[in-house]
């Protein structure tokens, strides 16, 4: 803990240092944690608000981290300031692709504490961070004035919080579902101003796991290890006191299940973190089973992930609306295979009436792929009075008016903004000016970067190369179409979930004025064009607006002139989404992994010899039906078939 004497508005750091003792280890014993809080209680009548947990130790014991003895089979994972025993069977679940995801985890939650702590008196500490620097020798003699004036007529104590200190009254974090307790395990050595962290997960093998990883990195008196059902441990806090104030969820697949506990269970302005990994689901492969998790139908169109992301918040601001309770949107990313938002719940009886005006339906082109949205609600002010009436609609006719096509009906959908600015530049700010701090620093600054870029009152985008290809023509430069657009006197952004994206506030007319425009200097071949395809509707109508594509200075956003990392490339083969944990205890058997090996790229190496078809069991003559004996082009082994 560090002690910062404030005369009138001049800070200096006290000489008096106290780095956070680290718990005491004993490598025999195999501590295991359900449930219970083995944190000890801060002294009474304490000064200070951030207590060091632990009493007094040496210098060599700060310094040595405590050490744990390796299972059979374990291995160390290091990540951030973690070093995380893990098994190699597939017992606990573990996907390195997700370091992107909690370091932009780590870094909103330190930003939200900062917020926080400052507003109960207390100044966070984040290694790295540049310190007050003074400017000149005047500003430093006025400095050392005030302080001598203040020593004489008294002086006021601030409370600081670094990371690996227990702080008094700081936040509760709760990680749902934990799995090894990485996550938690960052949180308590990077994250200033916590109280507590509970890392909790359903399985035996995990809640044992998270136990000794806290144990393992020093920090068992801020992070408590319990073997709950999430639901049910989330559903038990929700008196107004027991709340938290951060809830992190990050499950296997859906988080649908959890999301009913988690509005209840997090405190007035607290921080709920939720990822979803079910994309195939939310990007319109399944719309019905979509609408059963979320109460949204999605749609398969080129801005499926931001859809999403609406999907998402849609099916959270609704849950919520049942307490009396709604959602602030700070920040919300389609990253990789899956989509992450962090957002803030309040509770208000009056601005929850505001839910049903924040809502829209999706009408879609399945032609040109033209989109509208619907409000479901309408939202007058009159001065001090609001007035709430149902919307009028629907915005199109029966038949698309560019292409004649008909329109498919998605949502409903959150129709506001998907990020809080301000919040987002805080974190960017931080995140680069600390790039140190993390290992995806350079990736989460350009992710952000495009954030702030974004329009934020256009939901949904469209892709330059969706509109080249149904009007069946070479696809114009980015920063021409986007001259464009700005040259009609339209606003117009990139989107960070997809790399051609465009939002815009240009209606779908200008769009396809613009690309008649293009297409009148590179002509395609309209006889080969049949009449009701949407191509020969588009081009056989004249343009309104006569496109200028002279590039202009502002079409190309500061991200992408300053090449950040937007939209990195996969690091390595078969990145992505990993296999579900074992819960009975094991890996992938060695079969399992043979036949994965064997059914991939199956579709691209496509087998001509068929004397390779013998490789590959026969699957009628397994079920007794195959009549061509011996002349089958696939193998009768009966222990390969098995195997099937």
């Amino acid at each position: 803990m560090r002690i910062l004497r404030t005369v009138g508005s001049v800070a200096y750091r006290g000489l008096r240092t106290m780095e956070p003792l680290r718990a005491p280890q004993d490598p025999q014993v195999n501590t295991t944690l359900s449930g219970v809080d083995t944190k000890p209680q801060p002294t009474s009548g304490a000064p200070m608000e951030c207590l060091n947990p632990t009493p007094a130790a040496s210098t060599t014991d700060q310094e040595t981290a405590p050490t744990t003895g390796l299972l059979p089979g374990e291995t160390v994972v290091r990540e951030g300031k973690a070093a995380i025993l893990f098994p190699s069977a597939n017992e606990v679940f573990y996907n390195p692709v997700q370091e992107f995801n909690r370091d932009l985890t780590c870094a909103v939650v330190t930003e939200f504490a900062r917020e926080q702590m400052a507003q109960r008196g207390v100044k966070v500490v984040v290694p790295g961070e540049k310190e007050r620097v003074v400017v000149n020798l005047a500003d430093e003699k006025k400095e050392e004035t005030e302080m001598q004036t203040g020593e004489e007529g008294g002086e006021e104590l601030v409370v600081t919080a670094s990371v690996g200190e227990r702080c008094k009254n700081g936040l509760r974090v709760l990680e749902g579902l934990a799995a090894s307790g990485l996550r938690s395990v960052r949180f308590a050595l990077e994250v200033p101003g916590l109280r507590s962290v509970t890392a909790n997960d359903f399985s035996a093998k995990a809640a044992a796991l998270i136990a000794r990883n806290a144990l393992h990195n020093g920090v068992t008196h801020l992070l408590q290890a319990s073997q709950r059902d999430a639901s049910m441990l989330m559903y038990e806090m929700r008196g107004k006191k027991d709340r938290y104030d951060v809830i992190d969820l990050d499950p296997y697949g859906s988080p649908a299940p959890f999301l009913d506990a988690a509005v209840q269970s997090v405190g007035e302005g607290g921080l709920l973190c939720v990822t979803c990994t079910d994309m195939a689901v939310m990007a319109g492969n399944s719309g019905e089973t979509c609408y059963s998790k979320y109460g949204s139908v999605s749609i398969k169109a080129k801005y499926c992930h931001e859809m999403a992301l609406r999907i998402i918040l849609h099916s959270l601001d609704q849950r919520a609306g049942v307490y009396q309770r709604y959602i602030h949107p700070l920040l919300c990313v389609s990253v990789d295979f899956y989509i992450r938002v962090f957002v803030r719940v309040h509770t208000g009886q009056a601005m929850v009436k505001n839910s049903a005006s924040k809502q829209a339906l999706v009408y879609n082109c399945v032609g040109c792929g033209s989109f509208h949205l619907q409000r479901l609600g309408k939202r007058t002010t009159q001065g001090k009075h609001t007035k709430y009436s149902a919307a009028t609609g629907p915005p199109v006719g029966a038949e698309c008016e560019h292409c004649g096509q008909r329109h498919q009906l998605g949502g409903p959908i959150w129709g506001e903004a998907l990020h809080d600015v301000s919040f987002v530049q805080k974190v960017l700010s931080a995140v680069s000016g600390n790039p140190s701090r993390f290992g995806t620093a350079r990736r989460i600054e350009g992710m952000l970067s495009m954030v702030t870029e974004e329009l934020e009152d256009v939901p949904l985008y469209y892709t330059v190369d969706n509109l080249s290809s149904t009007v069946h023509c070479s696809t114009p430069p980015l920063l021409q179409f986007r001259s464009a657009l700005l040259h009609a006197g339209h606003r117009v952004s990139l989107s960070h979930a997809c790399k051609n994206a465009l939002k815009t506030d240009a209606p779908p007319r200008v769009l396809w004025d613009v690309m008649r425009c293009w297409e009148k200097s590179n002509p395609v071949k309209r006889d080969r064009l049949s009449e009701s395809s949407p191509a020969h509707h588009i081009l056989n109508t004249e343009p309104i607006l006569q496109a200028c594509f002279d590039v202009r200075e502002d079409a190309n956003p500061q991200s992408r002139r300053r090449h950040l990392t937007r939209f990195q490339e996969n690091p390595e083969p078969f990145w992505g989404p990993k296999a579900r944990a074992n819960a009975g205890g094991g890996g992938l058997s060695s079969d399992l992994e043979d036949r994965r090996k064997q059914g991939q790229n199956k579709r691209k190496n496509q087998i001509t010899d068929t004397t390779q078809l013998k490789s590959f069991p026969c699957k009628r003559f397994r079920k007794g039906k195959c009549t061509h004996g011996e002349k089958c082009c696939y193998s009768h082994d009966l222990e390969q078939t098995d195997k099937m």
